[in-house]
């Protein structure tokens, strides 16, 4: 199969030879005629913006997980697949445990000042209420691990489909869920129903003294909702990986904000040494008509 590839220059020294070591006889280029290719290799910062001369693409391969930056794209009339990758599902999973850890610990109370802070007992993880938004391959991910440490964890989906060990629940049912969650983990998708879900109304569900994760994207939370709910401890401290501008600008009142950590989109990359072979077997699928895994729903924008 032909296969062009389309992301920025750098990203080509990084896949191209995970790529090819996944298949060797796959050609791969970076530009040619575009009748002439088989499927194609997306990530933003490509130089393709319009499809349409792809008239024989049988499939384009996302390298993310988040698809928001292609999907509305007119011109996209090709099956659009998007990245599940079982180190990007890890890291995910690794990151919001760890960040949940340390919230769940109150490892911020023991400032090394001389003062000894004995009585600051935290519960145990069974008595920590955790709420995952958003529970597709990454959320279950990370449910998977929290219930390894011990937390009893709820979840929050389109439809509340049942997830094994998950209490799940429909979105409808999210001002219920917030009120009770004392760690909030974000993984939804940018969507048209997901932007400025956590509004300042929902926010002040949250008990006094929550925490939010937002791992999933920056159009989630109301950035300034954000900033007066910290005010009030609705939440108190919220980890930040997504933003609505990144790099995030220098100026953004989030870097100094007291209750507010900012980490540069690290929660969960997409490691070529795995995911490569992912995309190559999906794109075997769809040369040979197969079904292919993670076909994204174009009403559903993931």
């Amino acid at each position: 199969m032909k296969v062009r590839f389309s992301a920025s220059p750098a990203a080509w020294d990084e896949w191209a030879p995970a790529l090819r070591a996944a298949d060797p006889e796959m050609d791969l280029q970076r530009d040619g005629d575009p009748a002439s290719f088989d499927a194609i290799i997306y990530a933003p910062g490509g130089d393709i913006t319009d499809f349409t001369p792809y008239a024989n693409v049988r499939l384009i391969q996302s390298l993310w997980a988040g698809v928001e930056r292609i999907v509305t794209n007119d011109s996209l009339t090709q099956p659009l697949a998007r990245m599940v990758d079982p180190g990007l599902a890890q890291g995910m999973a690794e990151y919001c445990t760890g960040w949940a850890m340390r919230a769940h610990l109150g490892m911020d109370g023991y400032a090394q000042d001389g003062t000894w802070r004995n009585g600051q007992i935290p519960p145990l993880a069974t008595e920590r209420a955790v709420t995952i938004l958003g529970v597709g391959e990454l959320g279950q991910a990370v449910a998977a691990m929290l219930r390894g440490v011990g937390f009893a964890v709820t979840g929050v989906s389109r439809s509340g489909k049942a997830v094994p060990g998950i209490a799940m629940h429909p979105l409808a049912d999210l001002d219920r869920v917030l009120a009770a969650s004392q760690i909030l983990i974000c993984l939804l998708p940018d969507t048209p129903d997901t932007r400025n879900l956590l509004d300042a109304r929902r926010l002040a569900l949250l008990p006094k003294g929550a925490w939010i994760i937002n791992a999933g994207r920056g159009t989630l939370i109301d950035d300034d909702a954000l900033l007066q709910g910290l005010q009030h401890g609705r939440p108190a401290h919220a980890v930040l990986d997504v933003f609505r501008t990144e790099p995030l600008p220098r100026d953004h009142p989030f870097w100094s904000h007291p209750g507010v950590t900012v980490t540069p989109h690290v929660a969960a990359d997409t490691r070529p040494e795995t995911a490569a072979r992912v995309a190559v077997q999906n794109l075997r699928r769809a040369m040979s008509g197969q079904p292919v895994a993670n076909l994204v729903d174009r009403a559903k924008g993931y």
